[in-house]
């Protein structure tokens, strides 16, 4: 059995030929917590690869060395050293590609600095500024604000794709991905359709223009739609991803921040296109991700095509057990509280038994509920992983009764 066909498998709701369950973690190490690893012994070398990002619109590390234009796009930057990071601890090898709509793709230049701070217009076309001698960066202008802006965006947009996302920079990018099932499994990450635009407006300027300008949402939902299905034609020419998800990141500890039925008027119909094409074009499963409590909004999520959600946030209140109750074909990718990490072997091990009824369920892969916190010992994480990978092999194989 390769990586893809386990991890698949470990996602449906079997155990027909499937020797293990797949260990994978739900989200890239988080840079604080490599440090912390670090100070106690631990090095990959992850550090000297990869730099966090400097603007806040930015979700992805970047390369230490000097990056081509079209890498920020067809992005596999940190696709390298997060899994040789993460197989060192014994973890599956997985490799994480991603493309992001050109955004972080303007002049920076500075509009005004005095003794208390610097006004700048940033790469990703917003203003801020940045108060000297303390940590305080204040948003003054995003980059969309009303058509006309939204409208120069776009057509800047289109210049950017036509320069950078060529079908010889896909292959330069995901080219050595290429019949690897039998070596790794791929996941590719995508922005999506509620996410790009809090990005673009800024959260309190993105839910109001849902009443104030629906249009305007709905023009920038489509022509984010648009780019995907010209780009990943090509991109889906070179690879097969196991698992494609989507960055929405639309609901905090007290709930989603939009209703089901304003998802369903403006982001459904997005998925209901985006995801039969990317099933068709050889995708495996097509997951969500949000953090936060999540489960108002699971019924349009699955009427509209997600098959699965990550992380599923522990200390959101979300339990994995009650929600699979709820909803018994939703899959998951997360569900372990990574604050149980922090205690001891014995809040570990209370983990596993807590989730131990989803885990023979089934469509699940168990990992922490975001990433490792930097105040985790490192033996608690090598115990972790060590007992996941015992757990998985001894619940989620051929012959395993399910339930």
């Amino acid at each position: 059995m390769n990586y893809r066909e386990r991890e698949l498998a470990t996602l449906g709701f079997s155990n027909d030929g499937l020797d293990r369950g797949a260990i994978i973690e739900s989200m890239g190490p988080w840079i604080k917590t490599v440090r912390a690893f670090k100070e106690q012994g631990f090095d990959s070398g992850f550090l000297d690869a990869l730099e966090s990002p400097e603007l806040p619109t930015e979700n992805l590390f970047y390369a230490r060395r000097p990056c081509e234009e079209w890498e920020r796009y067809c992005n596999v930057m940190k696709t390298e050293p997060v899994c040789e990071y993460e197989t060192a601890f014994g973890w599956d090898p997985l490799k994480r590609v991603s493309f992001r709509i050109p955004f972080v793709s303007y002049d920076a230049k500075i509009l005004e600095d005095t003794d208390e701070y610097t006004l700048r217009y940033d790469r990703d076309g917003w203003v801020r500024k940045y108060v000297k001698g303390r940590e305080l960066v204040q948003e003054i202008t995003p980059v969309v604000t009303d058509w006309e802006s939204w409208e120069r965006h776009k057509d800047h947009t289109r210049q950017e794709l036509a320069r950078h996302c060529t079908r010889e920079n896909m292959e330069k990018a995901y080219g050595r991905y290429r019949d690897g099932d039998d070596r790794f499994s791929i996941r590719l990450r995508l922005t999506g359709f509620f996410w790009l635009i809090r990005d673009l407006m800024g959260v309190e300027e993105h839910l109001v223009t849902y009443m104030l300008e629906p249009d305007l949402i709905k023009d920038i939902n489509q022509f984010q739609l648009e780019v995907y299905r010209d780009q990943l034609d090509g991109i889906l020419d070179i690879i097969k991803p196991s698992t494609v998800f989507f960055e929405e990141d639309y609901s905090g500890a007290n709930g989603p921040m939009i209703s089901p039925d304003t998802f369903e008027e403006f982001v459904s119909p997005c998925y209901r296109e985006i995801v039969p094409f990317l099933k068709k074009r050889g995708v495996g499963m097509v997951f969500l991700d949000t953090d936060g409590d999540f489960v108002p909004m699971v019924p349009t999520m699955m009427d509209c095509g997600i098959e699965g959600v990550l992380p599923v946030d522990v200390n959101a209140g979300v339990d994995i057990v009650k929600v699979r109750e709820q909803y018994p074909r939703l899959r998951f990718w997360g569900g372990f509280d990574k604050l149980a990490l922090v205690k001891d072997t014995a809040a570990i091990e209370a983990e596993f038994q807590r989730l131990m009824p989803v885990i023979r369920q089934g469509g699940c892969i168990i990992c922490t509920d975001h990433q490792a916190a930097p105040h985790t010992p490192l033996e608690n994480y090598r115990y972790y992983v060590k007992r996941l990978m015992e757990v998985m092999a001894e619940n989620r194989r051929d012959g395993v009764p399910l339930g």
